[in-house]
């Protein structure tokens, strides 16, 4: 089978992103005036989530930093849901993976599943917090603010988000994926997070927000009765500042990587299109990539390969590598069972490809539009088949190099996709 040229392109993107990350964080808790809530000997307990966050170990470590300068005692809890298989030996070994260690932060990890409930919202939604939390004298909510991957609204991934998942673990997970198949989740997840904050000793909200180089480029302590309207405003940053692909349009995307760390999809629905809240009407601008081919898994989402439902092709050795068992948990406790679904596979990248392209409508595999990336966090530099041109590209790019044509090592695989 013939194929088109492949051209390395580099995308450039506004990049604002903070500088130096412990004096932001503590210039932007001291504006909190915390000492007047937080005594010294008191408590703290601060979330530390499942995504590969930029710079997160280090936010954990200068945030707790921060309150032991004002005689606090915080330690970290898991709040992620029913990732990590579901166990507290899991979700300690996912903090760990990232490098959120207890010698790093400086305070221990205490993880359990175990929740209490806090009652009820006034529509009947439950309000679960993890035990460790509960038992603390406050709670700091750390997390990120960006684009959701399955819903769509003006609160989406963030600190409210984090109160009712995250800090709920695997029992509020499950409760509230069974709702949000009804419900919809922007009015929801604030119901949730409003409780949560009247009723569980939430101290402060620590929003971080990233550009399209998976940098830091918000960093902002908020107050309790304030997240809920600036998680709104940072929303919109976060969705102008995110990384795109250079076309909308492509007859197949190559994805190297997939993984947890990576998005809570997998990969980012909002660069690779297939976003679930848009299933029936997508907008104009949703990217429409015809087929999906995904590689294989990153080393931190060990195993877990939700999201390989979104793929039309992988590879054996992704099947052979995923952890089915966590994987489908995953998915299930999201009520999104097709996350789990296993794409057409073979044991080579050429013979998926050559399938890819065999069916790819009226064009052939010579005039094929292929995109491929590392993975949805690294979008600096793709590479883009020569038909690609035929449009005008949505980003800012240019070429690396000369076109070349694909190629594949002695056992029918792409090379890694090195930065140049």
């Amino acid at each position: 089978m013939g194929y088109p040229n492949l051209v390395r392109l580099r995308q450039r993107f506004e990049r604002p992103r903070v500088e130096d990350m412990a004096a932001a964080i503590a210039s932007t808790l001291e504006r909190l005036d915390l000492s007047r809530r937080i005594r010294p000997g008191q408590t703290v307990a601060l979330t530390a989530g499942s995504r590969g966050i930029a710079n997160i170990p280090l936010v954990l470590r200068e945030t707790a930093l921060f309150l032991k300068r004002l005689g606090a005692r915080p330690f970290l809890v898991p709040a992620m849901g029913s990732h990590g298989g579901g166990t507290a030996e899991g979700q300690r070994g996912i903090l760990e993976s990232y490098g959120i260690t207890e010698e790093y932060v400086g305070v221990p990890i205490r993880a359990s599943m175990g929740v209490v409930s806090l009652g009820t919202t006034p529509e009947g939604y439950p309000v679960l917090l993890d035990r460790f939390a509960s038992e603390a004298d406050h709670i700091g909510v750390v997390g990120r603010v960006k684009p959701h991957t399955g819903f769509h609204g003006t609160i989406e991934s963030g600190l409210l988000k984090m109160m009712m998942i995250g800090l709920g673990k695997h029992a509020g997970a499950l409760a509230y994926h069974r709702i949000l198949l009804e419900r919809p989740f922007d009015p929801v997840v604030r119901a949730a997070g409003r409780a949560m904050c009247a009723r569980a000793p939430i101290a402060f909200g620590l929003a971080l927000v990233e550009n399209a180089y998976d940098e830091t480029a918000v960093v902002e302590a908020i107050a309790p009765e304030d997240i809920e309207t600036r998680e709104e405003q940072l929303l919109l940053e976060a969705r102008r500042l995110l990384a795109r692909l250079p076309w909308r349009e492509a007859d197949l995307l190559i994805v190297d990587e997939i993984g947890k760390n990576i998005s809570g999809s997998g990969m980012d629905t909002n660069i690779v299109g297939r976003k679930r809240a848009f299933r029936r009407d997508p907008p104009a601008d949703q990217p429409a990539m015809r087929l999906i081919f995904v590689r294989g898994l990153s080393e931190h989402t060990h195993g877990n390969a939700t999201g390989i439902g979104l793929a039309d092709f992988t590879t054996t050795g992704l099947v052979k590598a995923m952890n089915y068992r966590a994987t489908v948990m995953n998915c299930l406790t999201a009520g999104y069972p097709d996350g789990a679904f296993l794409p057409v596979h073979f044991e080579t990248d050429r013979e998926v490809i050559d399938a890819a392209l065999a069916i790819i409508g009226t064009r052939s595999p010579e005039e094929a539009r292929i995109l491929r990336i590392h993975n949805t966090l690294d979008l600096e530099e793709v590479e883009a088949s020569e038909p690609c041109f035929g449009a005008p590209p949505w980003t800012d790019v240019s070429p690396i190099g000369t076109a070349h044509p694909l190629e594949f090592e002695e056992r029918g695989n792409l090379p890694p996709m090195r930065p140049t």
